[in-house]
């Protein structure tokens, strides 16, 4: 290897609350010779990796609007749920609405992911740095907090629990990379996230061909044997006869 030759690798940025683990796990088993970096950062950093060069493509949460020099696949959307103390009166029912939190603080950290038109509850005084914070001071009882499942389960504690909120705008993630980016490594990741098998014809990587068994060849001088359907009749016999015995039914002697 020379001095300017390097060793090809793919980075994928990834958000919080999104788990790679099963695409990676099957970029290695197809593409064992080209390592997977993952790079983490935070929802509102992802775009910004991309354009950078910090990641070749990104698990990223969609924005109403996507931006025009990216690219990107929707791949899931979450369900919205409240995170309350487990003896707040949310945690008795199995569903609430918006409306439902109007009497109570709902706190809206500064990395929030929701594409709110109108934020429920009542505002607190100041809003929390991080999705994370604001999950403890849920945990103090100063607030609630609404935010994609993943992130809840993801900043679980034994204390809070969550759930669903019938009418909240919904967290999509998806698969995002620059347009004027997509290399072959970026292809290669579209095929696997989009379930494709190794051996599929929008693939870029088909499965190597396996050579056909050959049966070996007849040493040079060495008569072919070609095989008969039948075994052959012995000479002068005729073939239609049965041996031994005379063709047809016998005759009953009266």
């Amino acid at each position: 290897m020379t001095g300017s030759e390097t060793t090809p690798s793919f980075r994928l940025a990834y958000v919080p609350g999104v788990t790679p683990a099963k695409w990676v796990r099957i970029w290695n088993e197809r593409l064992p010779d080209i390592p997977l970096t993952l790079v983490q950062v935070s929802a509102a950093e992802a775009f910004g990796a991309l354009r950078n060069g910090e990641a070749d493509a990104g698990l990223a949460r969609l924005p109403a609007d996507r931006p025009d020099d990216l690219s990107a696949i929707p791949l899931y959307t979450e369900t919205t749920v409240v995170v309350v103390p487990k003896d707040h009166l949310v945690a008795a029912v199995e569903e609430v609405s918006a409306e439902d939190l109007a009497d109570d603080i709902v706190l809206h950290p500064m990395d929030e992911t929701l594409d709110w038109q109108r934020r429920p509850g009542t505002p607190a005084k100041e809003r929390p740095a991080t999705t994370a914070d604001a999950v403890e001071l849920v945990a103090a009882g100063v607030g609630l907090l609404v935010v994609p499942q993943s992130l809840a389960r993801l900043h679980h504690r034994r204390d809070l629990t969550y759930r669903p909120v019938t009418d909240a705008p919904q967290s999509r993630v998806g698969l995002c990379w620059p347009q004027e980016a997509t290399t072959d490594m970026v292809e290669d990741f579209i095929g696997i996230v989009r379930g494709r098998t190794v051996n599929s014809t929008r693939g870029r990587r088909p499965a190597p061909e396996q050579p056909k068994e050959q049966r070996p060849r007849a040493a040079e001088g060495t008569p072919r044997r070609t095989p008969a359907r039948g075994r052959a009749a012995a000479p002068g016999k005729n073939p239609r006869k049965p041996a031994g015995g005379r063709q047809g039914r016998s005759r009953r002697r009266s």
